[in-house]
């Protein structure tokens, strides 16, 4: 039993290190060289074209490097479910990495050679693997995972999100690569986990439902489960995988554009579609942006805010862990995060707008950490386990497509559009994500079953009445006569 769990618990991590892990570290990373970098762009435009580089060309420049990851993460979301079906789940992560370590490189060498152009490459790049990563990893940790194990395991992909943020908030201080020498260094350094990733990933085997339901390799998919769930315990989860496979009937992997014409799974894809632009949207980035101004107003010293800021990154972290033993269910836990992020919302507005005690910038501090727990406790960590349940295999990879191509557009959407919704509204930005918090919350109230130790079918059964309304008894009906 002992054995088994730590199976699969190091095959979560050798997923998360080259995964997600590699999202939250290079999301992170860019915040420390920020200065550093614009005085590299302002030196090589002025030796390569002998003169001054105008300062909106400067903001426009920067605003490239920092935002062409998440179009690259783009890139990587469309083509990370065609290469989990070609390649596998396990050999997609592995050729990801060849990706990251050309980023690194890139990236490493712009300094040195005075190409600045090599920097939005190399950026571009580590986007494309971070998007791929954040495809396939839910998919390989949702179809190793046994049922009861299946929504801890799956924190696994948050928890290395969330540890990639720190990690890189910690990396960027000034006395380790944060500083004027060394941020090449601290941008190519995303070589590391790529490493990691190719060092331990190929000792653990492929995914069994992918093995059975893709390949047809009954023999591989046994020997798969054995490693995972122990010698006793296989053969009930391999009489699981078959069900599925006899109930696609040798179905073929679904392209994303057919998922919007299948009826079949309306609402899943309606709520994965809500749930993700929800997490994007919802206001976690604009706290994060917000917490400068925040501790500021507190009262703490300029150059010790960075250091404030880990505490945000080490508070995502711990709520990230703390899920992983979650009694309650994913319904609950996400509804009450979006509804407790309402309510930070809420006093955060009222403490930025009337500062009349001097106690009320420790309670905005309270809010940002409290907000960033909760985002943490269901809509950080939920969603994408989510998005692995709430579709059959052969749906899965190009919902888990679909599910990151909006995630990105989210994410790149509210980077470029932030700067004015926070300068046009000031603190009142946070009346438009409490809002926003509140409506995804009704959503998943009226729509979402639990989900919690069900089978990928049962899950399936479940949608069929939404989907088919009053059609449903009679088609549930004439399939159970057909088998």
């Amino acid at each position: 039993e002992h054995m088994r769990i730590w199976t699969l618990f190091l095959a979560v991590c050798a997923v998360g290190i080259g995964g997600t892990f590699q999202y939250g570290y290079n999301v992170s990373i860019i915040n420390a060289p920020t200065q550093h970098i614009h005085k590299f762009l302002n030196e090589t435009w002025t030796s390569r074209y002998h003169k001054e580089l105008n300062p909106d060309l400067l903001t426009f420049l920067w605003s490239v490097i920092a935002s062409v990851f998440s179009l690259g993460g783009l890139c990587g979301a469309l083509i990370g479910g065609s290469m989990a079906i070609r390649l596998g789940r396990k050999g997609a992560l592995l050729m990801n990495n060849v990706i990251a370590i050309l980023a690194s490189i890139l990236m490493g060498i712009s300094f040195p050679t005075g190409l600045f152009e090599l920097l939005i490459a190399g950026r571009f790049l580590i986007g494309i693997n971070s998007g791929i990563g954040f495809c396939v990893q839910p998919l390989y940790i949702g179809e190793v995972a046994p049922k009861h194990l299946r929504g801890g395991l799956a924190m696994g992909t948050s928890i290395f999100l969330t540890g990639g943020i720190l990690t890189g908030q910690i990396i960027g201080l000034r006395e380790l690569l944060g500083g004027e020498k060394h941020w090449p260094l601290l941008l190519s350094s995303s070589c590391v986990p790529a490493f990691a990733q190719l060092l331990f990933l190929p000792w653990f085997p492929e995914s069994p439902r992918y093995l059975l339901i893709d390949r047809g390799d009954e023999l591989s998919c046994a020997k798969a489960l054995k490693r995972f769930h122990g010698s006793s315990e296989y053969r009930r989860e391999m009489e699981d995988i078959q069900r599925e496979c006899f109930a696609l009937d040798g179905e073929k992997p679904k392209k994303p554009w057919q998922l919007f014409t299948d009826r079949g799974v309306r609402w899943q894809l309606i709520t994965v579609i809500v749930m993700t632009m929800g997490q994007q949207l919802s206001g976690i980035n604009a706290i994060y942006f917000y917490a400068t101004y925040v501790f500021e107003q507190a009262g703490i010293l300029a150059e010790k805010i960075p250091y404030v800021t880990l505490g945000t990154g080490v508070c995502e972290c711990l709520t990230a862990l703390s899920c992983v033993r979650n009694s309650v269910g994913r319904r609950y836990l996400i509804i009450g995060g979006y509804l407790l992020m309402t309510l930070w919302c809420t006093v955060l507005t009222f403490s930025l707008t009337y500062q009349l005690y001097s106690w009320l910038p420790y309670l905005s501090m309270t809010c940002v950490f409290a907000f960033i727990l909760s985002f943490g406790l269901g809509p950080g960590g939920i969603t994408n386990t989510l998005t692995a349940e709430l579709f059959v295999q052969s749906s899965r990879p190009a919902a888990s497509m679909i599910a990151g191509t909006v995630s990105w557009i989210s994410f790149f959407t509210i980077g470029m559009l932030f700067p004015f919704i926070v300068n046009g509204l000031k603190q009142y930005c946070f009346v438009v994500f409490l809002l926003e918090c509140f409506f995804v919350a009704a959503f998943i109230f009226l729509i979402i079953p639990e989900t919690k130790n069900k089978s990928f079918l049962e899950i399936k059964k479940e949608f069929h009445k939404l989907n088919f309304g009053r059609n449903a008894r009679k088609k549930e009906t004439d399939i159970e006569d057909r088998n």
